[in-house]
């Protein structure tokens, strides 16, 4: 019996691996990645690098002004985004939500803002409200919501419900619970995903003006439309910089917040 069952499996992983093989010959062809363009694109890519060096950036000031715009998108719309997933994860946690299908429904919706990506969050925003930086600041408002609301509804379910019950005992209102007990116990959980997302929303928010969000994505978009690739080497080394100040900045701030929770445990 076990002769054969080997076999069966055996034979069956020679199935899926032909099937792959067959799905990724087709693939390639259906795509046209083994296209003649792509052969003859290696002399175009060589005048390009030539074109970007050295880097340069005529209007310093319009960039350097874009590129604080990008900065407060990010933090904008990272504020906005934690203040509504702190009052929305306490509908979402099973043990603090007023009833079941509530903290279902709240769960179902960080969902699907979380599967909708910001830059399509800014697309519609664009059309709803314009060109600028505040379609940027909601988008990332939004597509923070999805992510950070999960993360604290699971942390606050996590907490020990003899904290919960010791303050309803004491006669505390649910407002009380939530500022004496909840906040609290999952401070430090707060804090380092909050870090996070504006870790991830500096990003963001250099993307997004390639949409017309505002911020230093639409200079680049600006500079690739003429042309003046030495001016994009310039912006994208200017994105790099604002990417990894923001690294060493939500570095150190995780560091201090993880001190700041040692000691406290203390």
């Amino acid at each position: 019996m076990r002769p054969y069952i080997d076999k069966k499996n055996k034979m069956t992983q020679q199935i899926y691996l032909g099937l792959f093989i067959i799905f990724f010959i087709f693939s390639l062809l259906q795509v046209g990645i083994l296209d003649e363009r792509i052969f003859q694109a290696f002399s175009r890519v060589e005048n390009l690098l030539k074109g970007m060096v050295p880097p340069a950036i005529s209007e310093p000031i319009d960039v350097a002004g874009a590129a604080v715009e990008s900065l407060q998108v990010a933090v904008m719309g990272t504020l906005w985004g934690v203040v509504f997933s702190i009052v929305l994860a306490m509908f979402a946690a099973k043990n603090v939500s007023p009833h079941i299908s509530i903290s279902y429904a709240v769960k179902a919706f960080a969902a699907f803002v979380r599967a909708v990506p910001a830059l399509i969050w800014a697309l519609l925003f664009i059309v709803a409200i314009g060109l600028g930086p505040t379609p940027g600041i909601l988008a990332l408002a939004v597509n923070s919501i999805g992510m950070l609301m999960k993360v604290y509804a699971e942390a606050i379910e996590e907490i020990d419900t003899g904290i919960i019950d010791a303050l309803k005992a004491t006669g505390a209102s649910q407002f009380q619970v939530v500022m004496q007990g909840i906040i609290p116990s999952i401070m430090s959980i707060f804090i380092s995903w909050s870090i996070f997302r504006f870790d991830i929303n500096i990003r963001y928010a250099a993307v997004l003006g390639v949409v017309g969000a505002g911020g230093i994505g639409w200079e680049l978009v600006r500079a690739s439309r003429v042309m003046a690739y030495d001016e994009v080497l310039g912006i994208t080394l200017v994105i790099f910089g604002m990417i990894l100040l923001a690294e060493l900045v939500t570095r150190f701030l995780k560091d201090r917040a993880d001190m700041a929770t040692l000691k406290a445990m203390e």
